[in-house]
């Protein structure tokens, strides 16, 4: 696992994962830079998924961007803790890596699920995202895993967690 300060849509992995809503509609920050970047295709793709609830993810083609697919992750929206928030988080990227090795995929690049307007605090999100795909790794086999950050100060926090 490694995390780096960079665009998680120029990245060439074999996944890319975007922070998605339920509808799959796109929006904005990584999601909408993600649906920008891969073309029309990408929204076309999705509104024939039917969307995805929060907890779970969906697999797409990459379109035009270097990564061959797209996992849109649905994490949940901060509510102050107590509606199943860190186990659907959890949930998400847990089912992202599901979505990968089904398609035989050896690398992924995910971003900060739900830190941004669903407003997940960034310290409880970078702990719960490191130790799922840790355990995940653990249990299930090595895959090249990136946390591509927005910003020098969530990089902050997925270093200081990956060296603990």
């Amino acid at each position: 696992m490694q995390a780096l300060e960079a665009d998680i849509t120029t990245l060439g992995v074999d996944a890319v994962v975007t922070a998605a809503n339920e509808g799959l509609r796109g929006g904005g920050g990584v999601d909408g830079a993600v649906h920008r970047a891969a073309g029309p295709e990408l929204l076309a793709a999705c509104r024939a998924l039917g969307g995805c609830p929060t907890g779970q993810a969906r697999l797409t083609p990459g379109f035009r961007l270097k990564a061959r697919h797209v996992i849109h992750a649905v994490g949940p929206v901060w509510r102050g803790g107590g509606q199943g928030e860190a186990a659907l988080l959890a949930g998400a990227y847990r089912a992202s890596l599901d979505r990968l090795r089904e398609v035989g995929g050896r690398s992924i690049a995910f971003p900060a699920i739900s830190t941004g307007i669903y407003g997940f605090p960034a310290d409880l999100a970078t702990t719960l995202a490191v130790q799922t795909v840790r355990d995940d790794l653990a249990e299930r086999g090595d895959l090249r895993v990136l946390f591509a950050c927005f910003g020098a100060a969530m990089l902050a926090l997925y270093e200081k967690e990956l060296a603990a």
